[in-house]
This record gives structure tokens, sequence and C-alpha cells, in this order.
């Protein structure tokens, strides 16, 4: 029935025309309960009816279907009721399976190795260059492919390791050598000496704040913690340019002494050190007093590591086993000038003061005297002297047919790699590292002609730096308390940094904290 008709009949007759609607829902839903019935046993997910149902329900859904229905009423009954829904609940809704995939159509990834190697030479060079050094050194282990890679490409990537990660002063002390070309000697020398300065700066640090600011605690340190940092970065280049002068001082002098037919300074005349004069024009204006400065400081703490832990007499001493007393200034010159700085982390590095001084010892004794060589141990021989005899094929080969046996020598050198040309064993590394330890004769050559421990780089660095005018008279050179309050003053930090690495401080020159253990007993 139309909505516009309803007002005709009145409220009475339109009452009664909506309970005959619902009579007659309720016996269509009455007779449906057995269509629903079937729907819901179906296996299939979609409501359709059973493939197997009977032909009397079949003729009920027809007659129903067929049932006419009158127009009016029936379309407005549509428009405000709704056929009863199935819960969702009753319906067990199972995913939907999916064949599997082929095999041939999955694609599995590639390892890193092969998709490196699928890279151009160019690109894996710069990969490789980007790696810390102590990366690009171990990857020669990896294979032979890549011991010839990273072998083949030493320029490229030194140039890009001295552009990226050595500081601008390490590069002024150690300019590269006219004629020559970069490769990973010139790099690791500077990177072992930036690496022994950095431990010392470290090391002397702890020193200073235990024996001179008497911070015993863990909470006074860690107040202290910003000041300590500031002085650790301005003593690495400090010491990395005393490592120089050790160095090139060694060198020097020997070259003195075979220009002089074997007399040295100490049978020669002078006023100024003319080896210390000649290695301090190297040094700028700036960096010659700022070393100048603190060169006391680094003297007296190699110094005081290899005095006993206490000021104490001799009953303490004795109580807590240190015998010995300190070595004297003859033994502290001869680690520096012979030595240098890395024999002096070496000593400083030995736990115990007993132990420390044991080395000390044996270091001394070793640059004075031939080691002993030790007696062969006898041979066994058998029961009433007879014993086994040699085989005669062996020895008529190596007798009879030396040639042949050198011959089958070097074939089996060859199979093993070991030719002249191999990279493997014949590399720019090979030349050893820098400072290494002097030989007996050249040790015995300048002993004798060391300086003492007092004039050590004090007197000619300031008389230099007063020729040179750096400053106008000698009180204006910070000592003793003024050089701690430079190293550990906020202000002119960034540029010094600028002046000192270029850019900044790169976090590559920092030390290996983990590898550094202070003794808890000192």
């Amino acid at each position: 029935m139309d909505p516009l008709h309803i007002t005709e009949f009145g409220s009475e007759r339109y009452l009664e025309k909506v309970q005959q609607s619902q009579a007659q829902t309720q016996a269509n839903a009455s007779q449906g309960q057995g269509a629903v019935s079937t729907l819901l046993q179906s296996p299939f997910i979609l409501p359709i009816r059973e493939s197997g149902a009977t032909g009397s329900d079949v003729g009920a859904k027809s007659n129903e279907q067929k049932r006419p229905e009158k127009k009016g009423f029936s379309s407005w009954r549509n428009r405000f009721t709704k056929p009863p829904a199935v819960p969702p609940s009753s319906i067990c809704e199972q995913p939907e399976r999916r064949p599997p995939l082929p095999e041939s159509t999955t694609k599995q990834p590639l390892p890193f190795d092969h998709l490196f190697a699928a890279l151009p030479n160019e690109l894996q060079v710069e990969i490789i260059a980007s790696l810390p050094l102590s990366d690009v050194l171990n990857l020669r282990l990896a294979s032979k492919s890549l011991h010839a890679l990273v072998s083949l490409n030493e320029v490229p990537i030194t140039r890009y390791h001295l552009d990226y990660h050595i500081p601008a002063y390490a590069k002024r002390l150690y300019p590269l050598p006219q004629g020559r070309s970069l490769n990973f000697h010139y790099l690791c020398g500077i990177w072992h000496r930036l690496h022994v300065a950095a431990k010392l700066s470290h090391l002397m640090c702890q020193l200073i704040i235990r024996e001179q600011l008497l911070l015993n605690t863990e909470e006074k340190r860690r107040q202290y913690a910003p000041q300590t940092e500031r002085m650790r970065r301005r003593l690495i280049p400090i010491l990395f340019t005393v490592f120089h002068f050790f160095e090139t001082y060694r060198k020097l002098h020997l070259k003195y002494m075979a220009e002089h037919d074997g007399f040295g300074l100490s049978k020669t005349p002078y006023t100024v050190n003319p080896i210390e004069a000649e290695i301090m024009n190297m040094y700028e204006d700036r960096t010659l007093l700022r070393v100048h400065e603190a060169f006391p400081l680094v003297i007296w703490a190699f110094c005081r590591r290899l005095r006993p832990p206490s000021y104490v007499g001799r009953v303490e001493r004795s109580l807590r086993g240190y015998l010995k007393e300190r070595p004297p200034d003859e033994v502290h010159v001869a680690v520096l000038c012979l030595g240098g700085m890395r024999e002096v982390l070496r000593l400083w590095e030995v736990k115990g003061y007993n132990a420390r001084r044991a080395a000390v010892d044996a270091w001394y004794e070793s640059i004075l005297h031939e080691q002993p060589v030790e007696p062969e141990p006898k041979r066994r021989r058998g029961m009433l002297g007879l014993k086994r005899k040699k085989s005669s094929f062996n020895m008529g080969k190596t007798n009879g047919h030396g040639h042949e046996a050198q011959h089958g020598a070097n074939d089996v050198s060859a199979t093993r790699g070991k030719q002249p040309d191999s990279l493997v064993f014949h590399t720019s590394l090979a030349a050893g590292m820098p400072m290494a330890a002097l030989s007996k004769d050249e040790s015995k050559l300048l002993y004798p002609d060391l300086p003492v421990l007092q004039r050590i780089w004090l007197v000619t660095a300031e008389a230099m730096i007063l020729d040179r005018k750096i400053v106008e008279r000698p009180a204006h050179i910070h000592r003793n308390a003024q050089v701690f309050t430079d190293l550990i003053s906020e202000s002119g930090i960034d540029e010094e940094d600028q002046w000192l690495y270029g850019t900044t401080a790169p976090e590559s020159v920092r030390p290996n904290l983990d590898a550094i253990e202070e003794d808890p007993d000192e």
C-alpha cells in the first residue's frame, strides 16, 4: 500500500493491517526453518542449498515462490522489514587455500661475497677504503683474491685515509718522502706513532690525576672527567712530537757519528746541541713552545713510573717487597734516546713495580752485552755406541745431485707461493715498524755519547724560542701549575682542533680504553 493512502483508512484499519502482516511473516519463518537447517549443514561457505535436497522441500519452496502477494502492502512491507539473518557464529569460515608456488618462481638472496664480487673494481676499492685501517689489513687474510685486490690498490686506499683520518700535525711532521709513492708502510707508520701517543696520553692523565691532583675516589674522578678529557686530547699531539724528536735524534746521531769517524758530541765543543737544533728547525713556533712547556711533565711521568709506588722509608718498601731503588739517570736516557717512546710505552704497561723494574734491567743489559748463547744439548747415542744408520738414499740425493735437490726445494717453495714476486710475502709492510730496535754495534756506538737527562731538549729549545722571539723573556714560558691550567682549560679548544687536526678531532685517534688497565695497588 502506498504511504499516501494510510490516512484514508483510519487508525483502526491501519493497526489491523499491521497485525495481519506480522502473522504472515511468522508463518513464512516457520515454513523456512527446514531450509535454514539444511543450509547450516552445508559444507560450503556460500549460503546455497545442499545438492542432496529432497523433492518435497523443493516443491514447497516452489509453491512458496509461486504464491501471489498483494502488490500494495508487500511493497510497503519490504521497505521496513528485513529477512531473518543467519548468525555469523553458526557458519564456520575456512581460509582459502592457495596452491603452492613452483620452486622455479621463488628466488633465494645471493650471499654478500657474491654480490661484492659482482661489483666493478672501482666500487670495491671505494668500499674497502672507507673501512678502518685495521679492517683493511685483516681483509687481506680472507682470501688470495682479496689480498691481491687490497695490495694492488694501496695508493687510493692510503690517499683516502690520509685525507679523512690522519690529523694535520702528523702529516706536517711526517711528509711523504720525495720520489716515493703512497703505500701501507707510510700509512701504518703514522698510525703506529699515533697509537703510541694516544695510549701514553691516557696513561699520563691517570698518573697525574692520582699523583698530582690526588683524586683517589671514583666520584672525584667522575666530576673531573671533562678536564681529564681535554688534558688527554692536548697531550696526544705533544707526545706525538716527542716521539718524532727521539726517533729523528737517534737517526741523526748515527749519521753524525759516521761523518766524524766515531767521535760524538761528548768530544765536540758546542753551545747548542747541533742535532737537537736541526730537529727543532722542523717545528713551527707554536709547536715548539707547546712541547717545550710540557716536556718536563713527560720526563717526570716516565721517571715516576719507574720508582716505587711509595716515597716512604725502607721499612715499608721492604714490607711491600719494593726492594730495588729507582734506576739511575743513565738508564732513563738510554730508554728515551735508544728505545724511544715505543720502549717507554712497553715498560710502562708492565704490571707491578718489581716486574717493571726487572724488565728495565733486562732491556738495559741487552743493549750493552751480548745475549748468552745456550749450549747445544748433547745428542743421545744408542747403547754401546751403536745408533741408527742414516739412509744412503737421501744422502746420495743431497750430495751427489745437489743441483737436483736445490731444484726440488725451489719447486716446493713455488707450490707454497713463496716465490720472490709473490704479493703475499713481499708487500710494503715488510719494511718493518718505525723506530725498530738497534743492532748491538749501533747501541754500543751511541751509548757513550748520550746526553745528560736534565739537558735533553730543554737548553736547546729555550735558546731557540728566545732566538725566534716566540716569547720576549724566559718568564713568559709557562711552567708547572700554568702548564696544568693550559691543559685543562676550556677556552680555545675549537681553534686548537682546527690547527692540530685540520677540521675536528677524529674519533679514531682515541686509544682503546679496554686494552689499558692500571694496577689497583699503585
